[in-house]
């Protein structure tokens, strides 16, 4: 835990303990979130109750929108970005919701907190002639760096199997911005090739299914025809990517495989995959496309999120203006 946060004074009291506890049953039994998120949430209520603990409260009751604004004025005194702030003031809006909906307290204390907006920084993003040479770039070497299943970076000639399901892999994330997590979680029944079509496991269990274009259906039946079988083991199971021992594909593979394969092309920034997302969003939304299109691909929960990409493409048509107009 981060310093400042309020952490690190010695055992909560019982009830404030307890109550953690309940919370963190409660994201991972009913709200359905990832293992990654329950841990975000269970961290910040800590550092919550630990700065409540501070101010001498005992039990639940005790957290209320004094000790709220008390937190949230140090995390903003220590430092930390408006982000962050805004992330763990949700935080306590969940916490205490929960502990109002299930007659712990009396008052939502959460639901009285007002905080600033979270800046909305646009992320970097590749131009369109950038990410059309990370995909048509061949030859170059293919990366399982990182992951636990395959241990150090392999160089692959062209047409390896390792070349074919990197190729296949870039090209689906660019295709389809699915998350990194969703695209290794992908099995081979997940694929309808005859309908260019995927079936995707987002977040918080929800399905959706995300349209793929040739170029990607392509490269992923090269991958099935030629690439995959020599990889196949005993572990394969029914996962669609595989590394180099025969076991589904790691997270950290596939970031390390964009990572590399970016540095190959001239000017592109450092993206891993979600930079990749980010960049098919932006140009499905430059081509046309609208929000709404736009949310239901990348399966975000509200359209709020998804409009931080006209931001982008606003951004960009500003600095073409400004390098192309004579009275800019």
């Amino acid at each position: 835990m981060a310093p400042g946060d309020g952490a690190g004074g010695g055992a909560l009291p019982a009830e404030l303990a307890d109550a953690a506890e309940g919370f963190t049953r409660h994201l991972r039994a009913e709200r359905g979130l990832s293992a990654h998120s329950v841990r975000a949430y269970a961290g910040d209520i800590a550092a919550l109750l630990e700065h409540a603990r501070r101010m001498g409260v005992t039990s639940p009751r005790g957290v209320d929108l004094a000790v709220l604004r008390s937190w949230l004025a140090r995390l903003g005194s220590s430092g930390r970005a408006r982000t962050t702030i805004a992330r763990r003031a949700a935080a306590a809006r969940a916490f205490t919701g929960w502990l109002a909906a299930n007659g712990v307290v009396d008052v939502d204390a959460g639901a009285l907190l007002a905080t600033p907006k979270a800046h909305r920084t646009l992320p970097p993003v590749l131009r369109q002639d950038q990410a059309r040479a990370l995909l048509e770039a061949t030859g170059a070497a293919a990366s399982d760096r990182g992951g636990t299943d395959d241990g150090p970076e392999r160089p692959a000639e062209p047409d390896t199997p390792v070349d074919l399901r990197d190729r296949a892999v870039l090209e689906v994330l660019y295709a389809t911005g699915v998350r990194v997590g969703e695209l290794v979680g992908l099995d081979i029944d997940d694929l309808d090739l005859e309908r260019r079509v995927i079936r995707v496991l987002g977040k918080g269990g929800k399905e959706r299914t995300v349209p793929l274009g040739v170029p990607a259906v392509n490269a992923v039946c090269a991958w099935l025809e030629r690439g995959r079988p020599a990889l196949r083991g005993e572990r394969s199971g029914a996962a669609l990517w595989l590394g180099v021992r025969g076991r589904r594909l790691d997270q950290r593979a596939v970031r390390s495989l964009v990572h590399a394969r970016l540095a190959d092309v001239p000017g592109a920034p450092d993206l891993g995959p979600h930079g990749l997302r980010h960049t098919a969003a932006t140009h499905l939304i430059e081509g046309g496309a609208d929000l709404r299109s736009v949310q239901e691909l990348l399966g975000h929960a509200t359209l709020a999120t998804t409009q931080i990409y006209t931001h982008v493409s606003v951004e960009r048509l500003k600095a073409t203006y400004a390098q192309a107009h004579p009275r800019a």
